[in-house]
This record gives C-alpha cells, structure tokens and sequence, in this order.
C-alpha cells in the first residue's frame, strides 16, 4: 500500500472519529465564537474603523493553542489506552506514515475551524475596499503556525496515555513557544536578547507574516517546528516498537538521524537569518517593500552613502519590535544600493567614541523613557534614531520623524513605524542634493535658465530704477560666472520694433507700462522673468532694492532645480491665546503647522506688506477672515507669478465649547476675488447621509426639564468622502482612501476662457444643502437625534483644482497703497499668470482645525490624520515632487470602514454569527449523509 493511501486512510478514520464525539463539536462552536467575540468586541472592530482583518490574526497566536491541544489531545494517547498502539507498532508500513496520517487529519480540522472566520474577511470587502494580500498572508500565516502547534501536540500525545494530560502539556508547550518572542518575556533582557527570543517565538513570527510580508525565514521557522516535532513524534514510536533491542544498529542509526535532522533544521534556519531579501511583499502597492522611486535615487549615488542605525540593547517595550522592523528595511537599502550603500547597526553604550560623535557632530542625544512593570518604574536612555550621510552632509531621524503613536477601541496605544521608507529616502534626497550642490544653485538646473528684463531705455528710468538696474547688473554678470553656462540674461526694450513686443508682453502675460508714483505721466517697462524651453517665472518687482535682488533671484530659480527642501508660506487667522483655551475665537491649525514641518520649510505670513515672502515656493490660505485688498494684492499678484495659491475657505465656521456648538458667519474677503475667477461658494452647508460619527451635544428633555449630553450621532455635517467622490485620477485624491470635511459649503465654477477645472472632492448624490443656523440634531419621538432632508438631493462639488493663465484682479483696479509706497517710486500690477499658476479652493474653514480633529479622534477612537495627508498631496503634486507623492501613497494602508448606524453594526456582528453556525450545521449535514451512506454501503455488502 503506498504512503498517500496509509496516510489519507488513518486521516479519515480520525476525521470520522472527531465528528462523531460532540465534545469535537463543542470545541469548534467554542472557537468561532471566542473568535468573534473578540473580533467585534474584545477589538472593537468597528470602533477602530479600519477596513482590514488584522485583530482577528493579532490573536490567532493564542486562539490556536487551546485548539490545537483539543485537536490533537487524543490522536495518540487514546491508543496507548485503549491498547491499539501496540497494533500500529507492528504494522508493516511506517510509523511515520501514521504519524502523518494523524497530522493530516488535524490539520484538516484546523483548516475547517478556520473557515469559519472567512466571512469577516468577506464582510468587510463588501463593506469598503480591502486589501486581500495581507489577508492571504494572515491565513498562511495561521495555517503555519497550526500545523507547528499540532505537530508539537501530537508529539505531547505520543507520550502520555491521558488526554487531559496531552491537552494541558500541549498548551503549556505551546504557551512557552508563544512567550519566547512576547514581549512580557523580551522585556526582562537587553535588545539584542530580546531580538534573538522573538526570532525563537511563534507570535512574533507571525506578526511580520500577518501585516502582508511573506518572509522565507519565517515560513521556514513554521516549517521547521512541523518537521522537528513530527520526527520527534516518530522517533518517540519507534523507540517503542524496538524498545527490546534498544542498542540495536537501527536505533543507533535512528537516534544519529534524529539528532542529524534537528540539527541542520537550527542550522538553516540561523544560515537563513542573514537573508533578509528573501521576502514577498504581497500588499496592494508593496507598502512594506523599497519602491521604484527609491531605486532610482540610489542608482545616482556616486560616491558610499552611509545609513547608521543607533539602537540602544535597552529600550521601551513598545519599541524594540520596531528595530527589526526598521533594520529589515535598511537591510533592503544596502541590498538596492550595491556597494553604493553601507549600513551600520550600533549601540552607542558599547561604542564611547561614537556615542560621542553622535553627540557633538550630529547633535543625537539618548531620550529619557519611563519603563514601569507592575513591580518598579525606571527610566531608561534609549536610542532610536538614524543617521542618513553623504560626504559632508547628513541628515538624523528621531522618534518624532519615524513613529506614530496611535489609539484604537478600546485597546492600549499602538506604537509603530510611521512610514519609514518616505521618511528615509526624503533624507538620502536631501543629502545627496546638498552634497552634489555644494552651495552652488545651478548644479541642480537640468536646463539653462535666461533671465529676461524687459526694461525701457535709461533715459526713460526714474533714477531709483536707473540705479537698480546697474546694481544688479554686476550681480548678474557675477552669476552668469558661477553658473558654468546654466544661466544667461538679456535686458530687451519693449518700446523697440514699433512697440510690437510692448504690445504681445500685454496680450500673453498682461504687463502694463508703469507710472511713477510721485505723480509723473511718463510711461516706462520693467519686468524681470526667468525662463526655460518648459515654462516662464516672473520674479516679484514690489520693492526696487538691490540687496533684495540675489536672494529674490535664488528663489526663482529654485523654482526650475530639483532636490530643494521647498518652502511654504502659510497664511492663518490670528490667534488669541486667551480665548484659544476656552475653545473660543478663529479655528488654530497646530496639527497642519507640524505636518507641514515634517516635509517643508515653513513661514507664516500675515500678508499685511501686500506681498509674499520671495522665498515662498507655495501660499497656503487656511481659514481666511476679512483678508483687505492689501492682502488680496499679496495673494493675486503670488498667483500672478506662477506661483501655487492653496484655500481652504467658507462662509461660515464653528465654534466648540463645553457641551455647545454655535454656527458663526466667517467672512474671508475672497468672494470679489473669486468671482472674478469664475469660483463661488454658496452661504449654505451640505449635508450628507453618507457622514462620519461626531460627539455632538443634544439636548434631552424630561418633563419640564431639559438636559445637555454629549452623544455620538451620525452627523451628515461630517462628510464622508470615498472614491469616486475623491477623485480617482487626479494625484492629489487618487491614493487618499477616505477623507471627512466638516461643515462644508458647495462650490459653483465657471472658469474663464484659458483656465483648466478639476474637480477634486464630490459629496454623494444624496447629499442636500441648508441656510439654517440650527446645526445641532433634533430628536424624534423615541428621542433619537435626527436630521430632516430638505430641498433637491444631488452630488455637490467640495473641492476644485484650477490651472492655466489667470487674470489678475487688479488688471483693472487700482492697487492698494503699500506701507512702503513712500519710499518707493514705482508701482507696478502683473496682469496675467504663465502656465504654471494653480489655484486649489477646499470650501471649509474647519476641516483642517485641530477642533474638528479632535473630534474625529473622539468619534473613531484612532488618530485620524485624512485632512492633513489631503493637504500635504496637494503641496506635493503642486510642487511637482511626484516621487515623494509616490512614496507617501504607500502609507495608506488604513482604509477607514463606512459610516455605520448601531444598528448595522449589531446587523453586521450577528450575520457574522449566524454564518459561523451555518457552517457547522453544513458540517454537521455533510457528516450525517456520510455516515448514513456508508451504512448503506455496509448493508448492501452483507446482503440486508
């Protein structure tokens, strides 16, 4: 008889055997109702608002212990009992192929208990688009680390006649492998002790494994586990069937090929650690794997780039299962970049003079963190940054650069990597930028770059432009020097050719001849543009001061280099720190000021000197009021210049304080502006059915009392966008999952002739608008918060991108007076933008307001960070830096789950329950027919 049939024949007869005991059954319904509890209850999956399946694979490391020990507690102490051991003994075949047999027929069970967990999974596909890699690796993963559990069951069982004896062995045999790499055991040791237990421990294995990362060493791990303790199992059989003859050649072989095998299992396993490029990432987009745009910035490496890891040997708990994490990573650098990259991991205790290195050159200092267990608290100095160098220049990641700390349901914090592949490859940008630069600007020019000064003749100058002119002549011709024939100018006369090139500088950019502003009628030109064969840059002429003019001259050409830390310019309402405390006055945009540093320089305008800082690569406008016509010079005239205008503006904001909620009229003093653009925003805000949660305040009344609560609604102000209504195809919203506005206002466009639209962000089409005051819920009869649709039901435009040749506001207004017009001579209005001006509008005030982010943290019970990556996309796209852009979509792997009722939820948990039980009742049937088949069988073979 071959070994398939021996084996399939001995992994039926137990199948028939389990099925046929309802303690069997018993155990099955107990572990998909454990499982679901602790999925929708234990985790609270629905309070975590993530659209993946990861808490039900977090347990499964503890959920397979009970279960396999109940599954294998009887395979082989039932024979010893029973006394049949001694019938397979002396059976002809091997004992190995009952052995595999039982483990077949475990196994088998194993793989029908989890099924019963498939419609999770199912049910959260349907409910909002989830990623199937990491779910494929959370089964693999779990059927891995349930065959090593059976397979170290079946040996306990093989050596004990009692199954409550194999069950508890199994368990605490398991439980040990379990705490091996938990960090309650790796706590207690320095971080490499405990890097080398979680390498021993079948949770830890299991974690990398389950987030979607197929890693060769540890499936080789599991596979290892399964095929020591079968060997293990047979060997303990063996040793019983010849247990009279135990000095025997053939034992002694058995025992040298015993020890031989479990050997070179170790040493495959420690050869295979120092492979860390064996791994699959099977996530949608390789969000754990090095991405295209890496791989091209180290192929222009040209000299050694180091990557230096400070890692202390003891840390936090929560942190020292970041450092393999991290480590892997860096590990897939070195392995990207060849010789180019050297990578170092060091713990600067062990190392004095590198601790004082990092101390004195890169100004890395050990953080103080208090570490507590339920005995003592310490403080600890760990380390945990990372240094980034290229020749001279370098650049450090600390904890603040490279981890998230995050809360969800119910559970304790989560600390994790914040998306440490951005975070690396923007520092390798910007040292290898720095290093090529070396403080020369034109190194980074793809293409030469020629300033154009379209200046009339001296004799028509006023003297203070007579002067400016020669003084920046010599700077100029001092650049034309360092360049190295990346740059060039040209002074050209507009009134030359019969004023044919006065004449187009007005149709394509809008220049006008300027007046001097001491009243003199003489018309005269100068405009100062910097271009390339790509598009046109026109530099601010405000001001006429020579001092100004090379730092104002760096600034537009950084414009055309690449590899600079961009700067933007963000404009807020003011503050009052009095009122701030008390939740009162204008929206405060800490979250979006610290985002933005992360990536960005950052300048704060006020815009009260009608102009925008030179240096500013971008303006962001957030939450605009009553901004006057000097303010509206500084942003018209930015745009005018090519330059990328970002609003986030409405008619309305809202205020928070305890337990109330008011409506304010916000005025911005864009309207006029706008309109002139073809943009206008309605004195209305859109509500949605399609809404995210929000602790809104509602009032209860009892009898002739009334009370004030705080509730948790559905609140259609909190507009739930999703794809489509985030638009699919454009790369400021193609990678965003979801994304929550609050209390946003419609937006009409009719942009003029020249001007390209884009719609960025649409509510659903059942959304509807509302001039009402009112925004807090009424209740019904059953005292229900509820909000009542009123008026057309259509999808509304929240969010719009416009790009193209712009005309100025001012073209035909009279500019405003500047606080500087006293000393200056000469006013001057560009009236048309190049081609590469953008204006982006978001019609809300508080979306982005730490208020509103809160309480969206409030509602979800996680950091919610949607509004922020919204923003920082839309500085990325418009500043061009398309592979950060690339890079960042990777991060988002946490697609948040759709706004749901309480009652959808309850809905959801019990089909999930109902669909556990109907598939033990499918079992069940398909058990009875089969028996009741073969009894058939049996009675027609004997002629009844």
């Amino acid at each position: 008889m071959s070994t398939s049939s021996v084996s399939r024949r001995v992994a039926q007869k137990e199948m028939r055997l389990f099925f046929g005991s309802p303690v069997a059954w018993l155990f099955l319904a107990v572990f998909a109702a454990v499982t679901l509890f602790i999925f929708f209850w234990v985790e609270s999956w629905f309070a975590r608002n993530i659209a993946d399946v990861r808490p039900l694979f977090e347990w499964m490391p503890l959920l397979l212990i009970p279960l396999s020990a109940a599954l294998t507690m009887r395979m082989w102490s039932e024979e010893r009992r029973t006394g049949t051991l001694e019938h397979v003994l002396i059976q002809p075949a091997g004992i190995w192929r009952f052995v595999l047999g039982k483990f077949r027929a475990c196994f088998s069970l194993l793989l029908l208990a989890l099924l019963a967990t498939l419609p999770l999974p199912i049910t959260a596909s349907l409910m909002a688009d989830l990623d199937w890699g990491p779910v494929g690796a959370g089964y693999l993963a779990t059927a891995l680390l349930g065959a090593a559990y059976l397979s170290i069951g079946l040996f306990v069982s093989s050596r004990t006649d009692n199954p409550i004896v194999s069950l508890i062995g199994t368990v605490a045999v398991c439980s040990l492998f379990y705490l091996l790499g938990s960090s309650t055991l790796t706590g207690f040791f320095d971080d490499r002790s405990g890097e080398l237990l979680r390498l021993l421990g079948t949770g830890s294995r299991f974690e990398s494994i389950s987030r979607g990362v197929l890693d060769l060493r540890d499936l080789a791990w599991y596979l290892g586990l399964v095929a020591g303790f079968l060997a293990l199992n047979v060997y303990s059989l063996e040793r019983e069937r010849r247990a009279r003859d135990v000095r025997s050649a053939r034992q002694r072989r058995w025992q040298t090929g015993i020890v031989l095998l479990l050997a070179n299992l170790v040493l495959a396993n420690v050869w295979l650690q120092r492979l860390p490029g064996l791994r699959v990432d099977v996530t949608e987009g390789r969000l754990y794997s090095i991405s295209a745009p890496t791989r091209d910035l180290l192929a222009r490496l040209q000299e050694p780039l180091l990557i230096r890891g400070y890692f202390s040997a003891r840390t936090h708990p929560l942190l020292a299962p970041l450092v393999p994490q991290l480590r892997d990573l860096i590990q897939e650098y070195a392995i990207a970049g060849g010789d180019r990259v050297q990578v170092e991991f060091i713990d600067p205790t062990e190392h004095p003079e590198l601790e004082q290195e990092a101390n004195e050159r890169y100004q890395i200092q050990a953080t103080p963190l208090q570490v507590a267990d339920r005995y003592q608290s310490a403080l600890v100095n760990a380390w945990f940054h990372v240094l980034v160098s290229y020749g001279d220049e370098f650049v450090t990641l600390g904890f603040t650069d490279l981890i998230d700390v995050r809360t969800a349901g119910n559970t304790e914090a989560e600390v994790r990597l914040r998306n440490p592949e951005f975070d690396l490859t923007r520092a390798i940008r910007d040292v290898l930028h720095s290093y090529q630069l070396g403080g020369n600007l034109f190194q980074a020019l793809s293409r030469p770059v020629e300033l154009v000064a379209y200046a009339s003749d001296e004799a028509l100058l006023p003297d203070l432009l007579r002067s400016y002119k020669h003084a920046i002549v010599g700077q100029l011709d001092e650049k034309v020097a360092q360049s190295g024939g990346m740059f060039s100018y040209r002074f050209v006369q507009p009134e030359a050719n019969a004023g044919e090139i006065a004449r187009r500088l007005g149709e394509d950019w809008g220049f006008r001849p300027m007046l001097s502003a001491l009243g003199d009628e003489q018309e005269f030109w100068f405009y100062l543009t910097l271009e390339d064969d790509h598009q046109v840059v026109q530099l601010p002429t405000e001001e006429f001061d020579p001092a100004d003019f090379a730092p104002m001259l760096d600034a537009g050409l950084k414009r055309f280099a690449s590899g600079f830390t961009r700067t933007v310019a963000l404009v807020t309402p003011g503050v009052n720190e009095q009122m701030t405390r008390y939740h009162l006055g204008a929206p405060t945009f800490t979250n979006l000021e610290q985002a933005i540093t992360r990536d960005y320089s950052i300048r704060l305008e006020e815009l009260a000197d009608g102009r925008v800082d030179p240096g500013a690569d971008i303006l962001a406008v957030v939450a605009p009021h009553e901004l006057d016509s000097t303010a509206l010079f500084a942003i018209d005239q930015f745009l005018m210049r090519g330059g990328t205008v970002v609003l986030a503006t409405s008619p309305f904001s809202v205020e928070l304080t305890a337990g109330e909620m008011r409506l304010l009229d916000y005025r911005s003093g864009l309207d006029d502006w706008l309109a002139a653009l073809g943009i206008s925003i309605d004195q209305s805000l859109v509500l949605d059915p399609q809404s995210a949660a929000f602790p809104a305040p509602i009032v209860r009344k009892v009898g002739d009392y009334e009370f004030r609560d705080v509730q948790m609604i559905d609140y259609p102000y909190f507009i739930d966008l999703r794809p489509p209504g985030l638009n699919p195809e454009h790369p400021v919203t193609d990678n965003l999952p979801q994304l929550t506005m609050g209390w946003a206002s419609p937006i009409h466009v009719d942009p003029p002739q020249g001007l390209r639209l884009t719609s960025l962000l649409r509510s659903s089409a059942a959304a509807w608008t509302s001039t009402g005051r009112d925004i807090l819920p009424h209740q019904d009869g059953s005292d229900r918060p509820v909000f009542t649709p009123a008026g057309e039901r259509r999808q509304v435009q929240l969010g719009v991108a416009l790009e193209g040749r712009f005309r100025s506001w001012f073209a035909e207004r009279k500019p405003p007076p500047l606080a500087n017009d006293a000393a200056a001579e000469v006013r001057t209005v560009l009236e048309r933008s190049p081609e590469s001006a953008r204006l982006i509008v978001f019609a809300s005030n508080d979306f982005m307001d730490d208020q509103m982010l809160n309480a969206v943290v409030a509602a979800a019970g996680t950091q919610y960070l949607g509004p922020l990556e919204l923003f920082m996309n839309t500085l990325e796209w418009s500043l061009q830096d398309e592979s950060l852009l690339q890079i960042r979509s990777r991060a988002h792997f946490n697609r948040t789950l759709p706004p749901m009722s309480r009652d959808a939820q309850r809905f959801v948990e019990y089909l999930n329950y109902g669909l556990a039980v109907a598939w033990l009742l499918l079992l069940a049937a398909v058990h009875g027919l089969r028996t009741l088949l073969r009894k058939r069988h049996y009675r027609r073979s004997l002629g009844l």
